[in-house]
């Protein structure tokens, strides 16, 4: 049994703040401070808010017509005219938006969710139509209530994960209801809302993130009884806890199958030339600029863009297995780069943040009971193989960045040069990931610490 405080047994967050506490959902894997559910996991089990109530409709108007205008970055070559003004006027149109009231937004959690969203979006047409010339100066009538609703939140001021995949989402086709709910969409049901783009390749990679989310729920249920299994320890327990680690070992090994699968939807030079830059942070800003928060007396200082480093569900799989580099001190990844693991999670909703703080607790870690129990070759061969799965899912991650972004950014640096012979070699920048990392150093660490895992 689970001891009464354990977080498994917590009742669920309600969306709207401030109700009781104390009501069990026993429909839920991790609850209340947590939000995390059993046929959807880190996504909420229901599509996102499509749209604000009326008294917000100017915002979602201004992205209405964003994304209606097709705006273009302003870093496209043979940018033309035309498309110029169109930015500009969009912009202008911003500007003068009046300083919506936010205070009955704060009464629900997903009107909250929803409006962090829509003006994050804003707020990156507004940025990346700029000229790379311009200051970033955003508007009062999105850095005011932006800041108040991430304060809120407590999410940075910018977009994430959670805004381009957690809460961006929705159903092809109406799903099947039981007595208990609606099922989890299918991974092929699924439609993303809002696009910076309106390509069906920046869909495709956010669903991809989305169907890794949902496939994930099964691990997440593994380890929840892993867990009850761990508390328990006789030999029948380990059994059980050998077999758990093996379907957890086929599960992620799903998940990089997933992750793989993106190459089927996305073109790697429309996503590096037409979609990643959309979602840019200012340690990404092509020009270095600094975002200036108009109207704002403390301005935000975390403003990374959006990374899958965002994601609950992996850095989940890593405390779980106790493979959570922000905890490794000693022949670690280097100490910079645990930084970067921890500030990820900034960047991810509050609840996942302390589903992972509260994981990261669990008296009985797997890793240390598979290293008192090494005498058994079964349970030693299935945790090891879970390792490796991870591992394995990280190697996949390193390939699609490599097609995504490393061969997209030696080819751009090739034809610049050949653009102009008599110019100085092209400077050969450190590529980094829209969250602003390091990306292939960054990557590699965290994925050769995850191979030393493995117990001999």
């Amino acid at each position: 049994m689970l001891p009464p405080d354990h977080f498994l047994l917590q009742p669920r967050q309600d969306f709207l703040i401030g109700v009781q506490e104390g009501h069990i959902d026993t429909s839920t894997l991790a609850a209340h401070d947590f939000d995390v559910d059993t046929r959807t996991g880190f996504m909420p089990p229901d599509p996102p808010l499509s749209r604000l109530p009326a008294q917000w409709e100017l915002w979602e108007t201004a992205l209405d017509a964003a994304m209606q205008a097709k705006l273009q970055l302003s870093v496209k070559r043979c940018l033309t005219v035309e498309e110029k003004n169109s930015s500009e006027s969009w912009r202008e149109h911003v500007r003068k938006l009046p300083v919506l009231p936010m205070s009955e937004l704060t009464h629900s959690e997903l009107l909250l969710r929803r409006a962090h969203h829509v003006l994050t979006f804003i707020m990156h047409f507004y940025i990346y139509t700029l000229p790379l010339s311009s200051s970033v100066l955003i508007p009062e009538p999105i850095s005011v209530p932006l800041v108040a609703i991430s304060n809120h939140l407590q999410l940075p001021p910018v977009v994430t994960y959670s805004d381009n995949v957690l809460y961006n989402w929705d159903v092809i086709h109406p799903r099947a209801q039981t007595e208990l709910g609606f099922e989890a969409p299918a991974l092929d049901n699924l439609r993303s809302q809002d696009t910076f783009s309106g390509t069906i390749d920046e869909q495709e990679f956010y669903l991809a993130s989305a169907r890794i989310e949902l496939r994930g729920v099964e691990a997440l249920e593994l380890m929840r009884a892993t867990m009850d299994e761990l508390f328990v320890g006789d030999k029948i327990a380990i059994r059980r806890i050998t077999a758990y680690l093996y379907k957890l070992a086929s599960v992620v090994r799903d998940l990089t199958t997933i992750l793989l699968d993106v190459r089927k939807g996305c073109d790697p030079n429309t996503f590096y030339h037409s979609i990643r830059p959309w979602f840019r942070g200012a340690d990404s800003d092509p020009a270095h600029r600094k975002w200036v928060f108009e109207g704002v007396e403390e301005q935000p200082t975390d403003l990374s863009g959006p990374s899958a480093g965002q994601s609950a569900l992996i850095h989940a799989l890593d405390v779980f297995l106790g493979l959570d580099n922000c905890n490794v001190v000693e022949g670690g990844v280097a100490p910079d780069q645990r930084t970067l693991l921890r500030r990820m999670q900034t960047y991810m909703p509050r609840y996942h943040r302390n589903f992972l703080r509260h994981l990261s607790t669990n008296p009985r870690p797997v890793r240390t009971f598979v290293m008192q129990t090494r005498s058994d070759m079964n349970l030693l061969d299935a945790y090891n193989s879970a390792v490796q799965s991870v591992k394995e899912f990280r190697d996949a991650h390193i390939k699609i960045v490599a097609i995504y972004i490393i061969a997209p950014a030696a080819r751009e640096r090739t034809e610049l040069e050949h653009a102009d012979p008599e110019a100085k070699e092209v400077e050969k920048q450190v590529l980094k990931g829209t969250g602003g990392t390091d990306l292939v150093r960054f990557l590699k660490g965290v994925r050769d610490k995850t191979a030393e895992a493995v117990v001999e």
